[in-house]
């Protein structure tokens, strides 16, 4: 793969993100209700947020592409084979919650995402549960094929064949038609945008991959003809709407949000914005109809061909290089544009059997690394001061720099004015975030932390010759107490790198908010100086050693009344906190999960009481809701070792013994997980048993930690200890 495709990578997933952003405000919103608010221009966002929540225009591309690794079509070590649609299927049924967040889940025969959800789930497989046969035209042809399939074409750079056959095998596992139609297009224009910058070249490229003779290509040629025959000066994209909306309108293309309208607009905007990426997707907002959807992909064409360059700092410096989603996994609903990217990146060399090369060789196999070798990229630091404790008011500068760097070519360079002798600078990143950093509660994201006890933070730190001296340390805040556990301080000389290595005290029960640098001022009292520094390399690593006390957990209030469990996500169920536990029931099946995405070795002991029922278990190693292993107490007096089957049906047992478990006792569950030997040994009073597997059948390498009941189970959990295998 082109290295210079890297950047494009980043500049097109950042502008799909900045497109949602811009148009989920206005989302469903007629052309002239934008027009009579907002009047002829739209040049910025129109609705300001403390933080974006979730969105399923970003959830869809982002988690149904993990079905290249999950599945072994990327895998390191897999067999080299092409996508299918079982393999998209089973990461929607892993990664998406059951009925709520990720999607619209407006009801079956309504939503068409929700609609073959519950045929996946009820054993309808794919392609068949997103099938016009199955579901019929209308549901099977609304925007969602278009919508989810941008990550097909960045995964797929320079190669739009590739990236059109990947787009319709994931898109069948809920669309079909023309919603396969709009997949392939949006792909393979991406794909062919990281060679091609001119517009109707790179339109045409992704019209060869949509069936001929289809309403699709129909479309899509009366908008260019509209536009070769009537292009004009001043209002001539609105006479162009006129005629989409008169053709190719919603009262012509019944469902909640039909696909054809909406690539008539995609269409237009991309014609008239001219190769102007801010035209473009103010166009593409101005028409309304499913604005957040429309300019997520126009942006991402665009920013892909034009690259990082064509975006401005108006449409960067509100998304602040962060993405936030709602799927089942808290870990990975806290993430950064950059290391996103960086993870597709990582796919598109494994597609074409390669390994990247020099710098780029180490920061795309780091999960949690702030690098900043993307132009422009800040990986959602942040910057704060504080004097005597308290928060102070400063003016605060944060931008990314050539002008040093520990490694590679770039650093973040950050700035605070007027810093006084015994205040304190922090630039940190969020490891958590609660419903209060948020506007509203759109998709409902919920989240556990990126950080933990035990492990470890580094950085590189650097203090330019026209800056100030000062003491350095490494930190993390608890949310719950607001202590700080903090390395050492070390003085920090003007121009010189200085790397600093800090490991989290172990064993404790720590709700981890932010981590990054402190920076102490140092010099004579009423100085007042601006304070400059660079960071570079910052990384969270390393085993968790820590305790999870349910006595410390709160119920989350978000925006609109729902209510979470902190530090959990919930598959499904009912769960709440009471008499310092927290309880998950249902009457089918219901899973709790937290803890790290990354974590790989280690051993987790579970304290809990099996209030009723005859299905009890706790889960390691779990990358998702059909991706798991579990010790369970199972019916008959019995302890199960258990593996989740990916086509989220439930559990096969690998092992089993007799353990005489009884409900309303408390009972030990402790699960040791090293390489493919999973050992578990189980304490209920007076009565003991032991399990262990050692071959094949551990499939996994690495997961969170969560609970699970089933066939009407209640089950109150007391605690976790997490240590690393020993």
């Amino acid at each position: 793969m082109k290295q210079e495709y890297i950047e494009k990578i980043y500049a097109g997933w950042l502008a799909k993100i900045i497109g949602i952003r811009y148009g989920a405000p206005i989302e469903g919103w007629t052309c002239e209700k934008i027009r009579n608010i907002f009047g002829d221009s739209l040049p910025d966002y129109p609705a300001e947020y403390k933080t974006f929540a979730a969105d399923d225009d970003s959830n869809g591309p982002w988690f149904f592409l993990r079905a290249l690794e999950d599945s072994g079509v990327c895998a390191p070590d897999g067999q080299k084979r092409e996508l299918e649609p079982a393999d998209a299927a089973a990461a929607l049924i892993n990664y998406a919650p059951f009925e709520h967040g990720f999607f619209w889940w407006g009801g079956y025969g309504v939503s068409t995402e929700h609609t073959a959800y519950l045929n996946l789930r009820n054993g309808i497989p794919a392609p068949e549960s997103g099938s016009i046969r199955q579901n019929g035209a209308v549901m099977a042809e609304q925007i969602g094929g278009q919508i989810f399939s941008d990550t097909w074409g960045l995964v797929n750079p320079g190669k739009p064949e590739r990236a059109a056959k990947m787009a319709r095998a994931a898109a069948s596992v809920t669309h079909d038609g023309d919603g396969l139609n709009g997949a392939a297009f949006v792909a393979a224009s991406i794909s062919a945008a990281f060679e091609e910058s001119d517009v109707r070249t790179i339109m045409e490229t992704g019209l060869s991959f949509v069936e001929s003779g289809s309403r699709y290509e129909e479309v899509i040629r009366a908008v260019m003809d509209f536009y070769d025959s009537h292009e004009k000066e001043g209002e001539s994209w609105r006479d162009c709407f006129r005629f989409v909306k008169e053709n190719y309108g919603y009262d012509k293309y019944p469902g909640i949000c039909h696909i054809i309208p909406n690539i008539g607009v995609m269409a237009l905007s991309l014609l008239y914005g001219g190769g102007d990426f801010d035209r473009t997707l103010e166009i593409c907002n101005l028409c309304g109809w499913d604005t957040d959807c429309n300019v997520g992909n126009v942006a991402c064409i665009l920013g892909t061909a034009l690259g990082i360059s064509a975006i401005g700092e108006k449409w960067r410096k509100p998304v602040g290089d962060l993405l936030i989603s709602s799927s089942v996994l808290g870990y990975y609903n806290i993430q950064d544009i950059p290391g996103s990217a960086s993870y597709i990146v990582r796919m598109a060399y494994a597609l074409d059997g390669e390994e990247p090369e020099g710098e780029w060789a180490h920061i795309l196999k780091a999960d949690r690394l702030c690098h900043f070798e993307y132009p422009g990229s800040t990986h959602a630091m942040r910057l704060r001061a504080e004097a005597d404790g308290k928060e102070a008011e400063k003016h605060f500068h944060m931008e990314n720099t050539e002008e040093a760097a520990a490694s590679g070519s770039r650093s973040l360079k950050f700035a605070a004015a007027l810093m006084e002798p015994g205040e304190n600078l922090y630039l940190h990143c969020r490891t958590y975030y609660r419903p209060e950093d948020f506007t509203d509660s759109r998709y409902d994201p919920s989240f556990s932390p990126i950080l933990y006890p035990g492990q470890t933070i580094s950085g590189k730190v650097y203090l330019p010759e026209y800056s100030r001296p000062a003491l350095v340390s490494l930190y993390a805040k608890d949310l719950r107490t607001g202590e700080i556990y903090e390395s050492e301080p070390v003085f920090l000389p003007l121009g010189q790198w200085k790397e600093l290595t800090f490991r989290i005290p172990g064993g404790i029960d720590a709700l981890l908010r932010e981590a990054g640098f402190c920076f102490r001022m140092v010099g004579r009292a009423l100085e007042r100086f601006e304070f400059v520094g660079m960071a570079d390399d910052f990384a969270l690593d390393g085993p968790a050693d820590c305790l999870l006390d349910c006595s410390l957990e709160e119920e989350e209030v978000w925006p609109g009344g729902r209510r979470e469990i902190s530090r959990f996500t919930r598959l499904k169920g009912n769960a709440w906190l009471e008499d310092g536990c927290v309880h998950l029931s249902c009457a089918d099946f219901g899973e709790l999960y937290t803890g790290g995405g990354n974590w790989k070795d280690y051993e987790a002991e579970f304290t809990l009481i099996p209030v009723k029922g005859e299905f009890h278990g706790v889960n390691v190693r779990v990358q998702g809701g059909a991706r798991s292993l579990a010790a369970a107490l199972l019916s008959g007096g019995r302890l199960g070792l258990l593996r989740s089957r990916t086509d989220g049906s439930g559990y096969e047992v690998l092992a089993e013994t007799e353990f005489n478990w009884k409900e309303g006792r408390e009972t030990r569950i402790l699960m040791r997980a090293e390489g493919e030997r999973i050992r578990v040994q189980a304490e209920s009073g007076p009565v003991q048993a032991e399990l262990s597997l050692e071959d094949g059948a551990v499939p996994y390498s690495r997961g969170c930690v969560g609970i699970s009941v089933r066939k009407g189970s209640h089950m109150a959990l007391k605690s976790i200890r997490i240590r690393p295998y020993v």
